[in-house]
């Protein structure tokens, strides 16, 4: 018996591992999309609604690379000049770095080509429109073919608190682009 309480231990340790392994690469994925979604709607004043128009607006836009000068005038030297020096893609800073490219931004890792599901909106509060987005992907999709039952009780503790069974970034209800992880 003692044995068997032992490798229970083991298999639920490493489906912790797994998961929170697999829960790392989704989070940093949502905070891409955030990231791009926060750049898009600075340019577009929304924002983007779906995964083509986002991803096509990174590969091909520019931000301004600005340096800070002293004002000349200022005898304080508490005032700065901002100068344009430069444009630099979104792509190239963005995502210089990732173990993906701009063009699997939609794709949740581990879930088998399944994409994230995003969509943006307006929403009222205190008499303004406020511009949202969210963007989520289901417990069900990035923990495939891990133990189908343990993932059925994640689900079933998500949903008896009322929350999303899953990881998810902003929100089509609040002015919010928070993560649900944070």
């Amino acid at each position: 018996l003692v044995g068997l309480v032992g490798s229970e231990m083991c298999i639920r340790d490493r489906f912790d591992k797994e998961r929170r392994e697999r829960q790392k690469v989704v989070v940093e994925k949502l905070k891409d999309i955030r990231s791009s979604q926060l750049i898009f709607r600075r340019v577009n004043g929304s924002y983007a609604n779906d995964f083509d128009t986002l991803i096509k607006f990174v590969k091909i836009a520019e931000i301004p690379v600005v340096k800070m000068v002293p004002d000349p005038e200022d005898t304080t030297f508490t005032k700065t000049i901002n100068d344009t020096v430069g444009y630099i893609r979104i792509a190239d800073t963005l995502f210089a770095n990732k173990r993906y490219t701009i063009g699997e931004l939609s794709l949740i890792p581990n879930a088998e080509g399944e994409e994230f599901e995003m969509s943006s909106d307006t929403i009222e509060r205190g008499g303004v429109e406020v511009f949202v987005f969210e963007a989520k992907a289901p417990f069900t999709a990035f923990m495939k073919g891990m133990d189908g039952q343990t993932v059925r009780n994640i689900i079933a503790k998500a949903e008896d608190l009322e929350k999303y069974p899953g990881l998810k970034v902003g929100s089509l209800t609040e002015p919010s682009t928070d993560g649900n992880w944070e």
